[in-house]
């Protein structure tokens, strides 16, 4: 009878244990999503931000090399006019 008792005892704190840890792993997995979610959140960001300051600085300098040309094509004119007249 003792034996009985002793093994139903321990059967039922292995279920509780069992139990206790399913639900630790459950919610281990979901805050693990969410963890990853955060991450990929940051990440996204920080592509914008580089995405944005690379364009910015793309523009600035395309709007450099073009107003150069311009002005070399303005020179060129002039030269052009000055030789005909």
């Amino acid at each position: 009878m003792k034996i009985l008792r002793a093994l139903s005892a321990t059967a039922f704190a292995l279920t509780l244990t069992v139990a206790a840890s399913a639900q630790t792993a459950k919610q281990d997995m979901k805050d693990a999503g969410h963890e990853t979610k955060e991450a990929v959140k940051d990440t996204g960001s920080g592509i914008a931000k580089g995405t944005k300051k690379a364009g910015r600085a793309i523009k600035r300098t395309t709007k450099k090399g073009v107003h150069k040309v311009a002005s070399g094509t303005e020179k060129g004119a002039d030269k052009v006019k000055e030789k005909t007249q």
